[in-house]
């Protein structure tokens, strides 16, 4: 089994040292995808969320986060972030929005936890945005789909899309 790099002698949690690694350009990019009915997809498309423009705030949400990620996970180094993006691409069958993340920085770590955190954070930004109409939305396949630089290389996930299951029309009461 690899020595876990988060641990002490002890078994104690720890920041890992990266002093003495190399500043390079790394990068990485993640995504996720909200499922959702059709009738709510239809509201962000036309405009008509109650809360405003879904994907605009749900933009800045997850470039805040990619920003924000040594603040909320454990151990995580505070990066000097180059490049954050968040898009948005419209699904109809399933019903949903996929939420891709891109996130660069020169340093000696890398970004794939800041790329993850502001995919989840702009999902849940859409869920929030969107609960009153659609309450059993879904923030499903959250991963990371290619990183590079460091020590570790180049990572590409083998599939470029997640298998997703749509929910069920809205039940008639």
């Amino acid at each position: 089994m690899t020595k876990l790099s988060h641990l002490n002698e002890k078994g104690e949690a720890r920041m890992v040292d990266v002093s003495d690694k190399d500043v390079t350009r790394r990068s990485a990019r993640a995504e996720g995808f909200v499922a959702m009915r059709p009738e709510t997809l239809a509201l962000i498309e036309k405009g008509e969320a109650k809360k405003g423009d879904v994907l605009a705030t749900a933009r800045i949400a997850g470039i805040m986060a990619a920003k924000r990620t040594h603040e909320l996970i454990p151990l995580c180094h505070p990066l000097a972030i180059t490049k954050a993006t968040i898009d948005f691409e419209a699904s109809e069958a399933p019903a949903g929005i996929r939420v891709t993340a891109e996130v660069k920085v020169s340093g000696q770590t890398g970004v794939e936890m800041e790329a993850l955190t502001a995919v989840s954070v702009a999902c849940l930004t859409i869920y929030d945005m969107l609960k009153a109409a659609d309450k059993e939305m879904r923030c499903d396949g959250i991963r990371l789909l290619e990183k590079s630089g460091g020590r570790s290389g180049h990572f590409r996930a083998l599939s470029t899309r997640y298998p997703l299951i749509p929910i069920a029309p809205a039940r008639k009461r």
